[in-house]
């Protein structure tokens, strides 16, 4: 009975995740990255409240913060701070099919990550991850003209992959916490707000949003940045094979990039096809042969 209810936690991640990038250029439309950095913290900020209330864990939420100030103040900043707002940002720069596979990479990063700073060995088929999932990124961001390695929009790619080091970084600093997962993530919405608000402040006014727009940017902080996480970790406590489970996220880039071309029209480029392909290929060799699944969630 836990194995279904296991799977059945993380199919719907998975497909939750799959729609964020095709929400992510809706909310785009009636908020700067800023500006939705900061709503989407809020609306997930009391998501995750609610659900910590639920499971009878916020009065720890003190207490928790207490024991390491620094530590959730640090991680707060990078995530959701840094990262959402340079995610955001490539985004807006990119074409969604293009900007979530490669944020995908990011687990290839994070191998490269924590063999410098947590000393862990890269194994050969580690290195051929890499190679296969940085070559799928070449081809995404050149279009196919790996060669001429020309690159229609240089900052976007850059922002897209920064947001896999900040990513890479989070789950670094977050490897060893030993708290209460829903009151880490919640700590980290809550330490940032002040500084996503100020900054949204300081870079100008806010404009007057329509209704879709705030629906559009409720359901990204719900389901990107909240509830789905929650889900996921359920999955993952519940199920006996997490590589099982683990292994479900690969369907949800090819479920995007579908929902991208059938909901907000945008063309998915054969390259970028060919690019991600080569990613999860990459993504795969590196769970071969019993490698440890890394618990974390992934970012669409």
């Amino acid at each position: 009975m836990n194995e279904r209810y296991a799977l059945g936690y993380g199919l719907a991640a998975v497909l939750l995740w799959s729609t964020v990038a095709t929400a992510f250029k809706i909310t785009l439309e009636y908020f700067t990255p800023i500006q939705m950095m900061v709503a989407a913290s809020i609306v997930s900020a009391i998501a995750l409240a609610a659900i910590a209330f639920w499971q009878g864990k916020l009065h720890l939420l003190g207490r928790t913060f207490m024991a390491r100030p620094l530590y959730y103040l640090l991680l707060g900043l990078i995530n959701p701070f840094a990262y959402y707002l340079v995610l955001f940002k490539a985004y807006d720069l990119l074409p969604a099919s293009q900007a979530q596979p490669l944020n995908y990479s990011w687990a290839i990063t994070l191998t490269l990550m924590a063999a410098v700073f947590l000393g862990q060995k890269i194994r050969k088929q580690d290195w051929a991850a890499c190679g296969l999932g940085y070559l799928g990124v070449v081809v995404i961001a050149t279009k196919g003209d790996v060669m001429a390695l020309q690159f229609d929009n240089p900052a976007g790619v850059a922002l897209a992959l920064l947001s896999t080091l900040l990513w890479a970084m989070y789950w670094i600093l977050n490897a060893k916490n030993q708290a209460d997962p829903v009151l880490g993530v919640l700590l980290g919405f809550l330490l940032s707000l002040p500084f996503s608000v100020g900054l949204s402040l300081y870079s100008g006014t806010w404009q007057s949003v329509p209704w879709q727009g705030w629906a559009a940017v409720s359901y990204v902080g719900l389901f990107e940045m909240g509830v789905t996480f929650v889900l996921w970790l359920n999955a993952l406590k519940l199920t006996h094979n997490t590589a099982r489970i683990s292994n479900l996220i690969f369907i949800s880039p090819f479920i995007s990039l579908l929902l991208l071309a059938t909901i907000i029209g945008e063309e998915i480029h054969p390259s970028t096809l060919a690019g991600l392909v080569l990613i999860v290929c990459g993504l795969l060799i590196q769970q071969w042969k019993g490698k440890k699944t890394r618990e974390a969630e992934p970012s669409c």
